[in-house]
């Protein structure tokens, strides 16, 4: 009697796995290749420099001397670096809780089914499609007594009206936030709609069977649940903060005097106009520290803590 022998389907090794996903990932390694040494070259190489430049007593051409913390102490000590760093929290905490809470009524509005909803969203956002130089000038020309807002009321009779906060030293810097709220509340009012939208109408419904007020739904309910959202809305804000320069310059140029300087024309100011590259550099260096410390716990909480789960 014959015999009919069957061979198992041959199992490749986990040497072949390897060349075949070797050979897999080869290309897309080959194309990726020019953009990860722009990143270590541009990117991480000129962060390096910037931070070995600071320890050096670099005034107009980098020199490679080691100055210890001396810049750090000299820029402690600068009463103008002072002002800016006092400027950048006030700026930050009114900029970044006011854009929040404008941007989730805006998104709490449109989410009405009001009329003319398209319509709405894109006066809402257009604003952040300019730069912040339109932003700037445009500010620049409202807020100005001579021209703008203190004008327009004087010149329908109101005489006595006063609204002078761009050349005020004391007021100046609120002009700031108020042009970087009608700037950023439109970004935020995406990000809070795009959340909105995904949350399950059968909340809603439970919510008016239970008789609950709508208001308690927003706070107990719907602002739990958009937690990501606010968080990834309080970051890229965050990091619009510090490097915050353009608007400041097209504004105020830091004035009136310092009372509107910041940590970024600070810089700027003392790498291309002071030649005082050591002072300039160190505090880029701090400026950095400070968005690693913005960036680090978003990170952490977004990637790291995710895939530890998972593990």
């Amino acid at each position: 009697m014959d015999t009919i022998s069957i061979r198992a389907p041959s199992v490749p090794s986990s040497g072949a796995k390897v060349r075949r996903s070797v050979r897999t990932r080869l290309p897309a390694a080959f194309a990726l290749l020019p953009t990860a040494l722009v990143v270590l070259v541009v990117y991480i190489g000129c962060m390096l420099w910037t931070v070995r430049l600071s320890f050096t007593s670099s005034t107009l051409l980098p020199k490679l001397d080691w100055f210890g913390f001396t810049q750090y102490t000299r820029l402690f000590a600068n009463d103008r670096f002072v002002t800016s760093a006092e400027n950048i929290v006030i700026f930050g905490a009114l900029f970044i809780s006011g854009c929040l809470i404008i941007g989730f009524l805006l998104a709490v509005f449109i989410e009405q089914n009001v009329r003319g909803e398209g319509l709405f969203r894109t006066v809402f956002l257009y604003p952040y499609a300019m730069s912040f130089v339109v932003t700037g000038v445009a500010w620049q020309w409202f807020l100005n007594p001579g021209l703008g807002l203190q004008k327009l009321v004087r010149d329908m009779g109101f005489e006595s009206f006063t609204f002078d906060w761009l050349v005020n030293q004391r007021m100046a810097i609120y002009t700031i936030v108020i042009a970087g709220l009608w700037h950023g509340s439109g970004l935020t009012m995406a990000i809070m709609l795009a959340g909105l939208r995904g949350i399950d109408k059968d909340l809603w419904k439970a919510a008016k069977i239970d008789g609950i007020p709508t208001w308690r739904v927003y706070t107990s309910v719907v602002l739990p649940l958009l937690r990501p959202m606010v968080v990834t809305a309080t970051v890229l804000l965050a990091t619009g903060v510090v490097k915050l320069y353009d608007l400041v310059v097209a504004m105020t140029l830091g004035g009136p005097g310092i009372a509107t300087e910041v940590p970024a024309k600070f810089v700027m100011d003392h790498l291309f106009e002071r030649n005082n590259i050591g002072l300039g550099t160190a505090a880029a260096t701090i400026m950095l520290i400070t968005v690693v410390s913005v960036l680090a716990p978003w990170v952490y909480t977004r990637y790291v803590r995710p895939q530890g789960r998972h593990a």
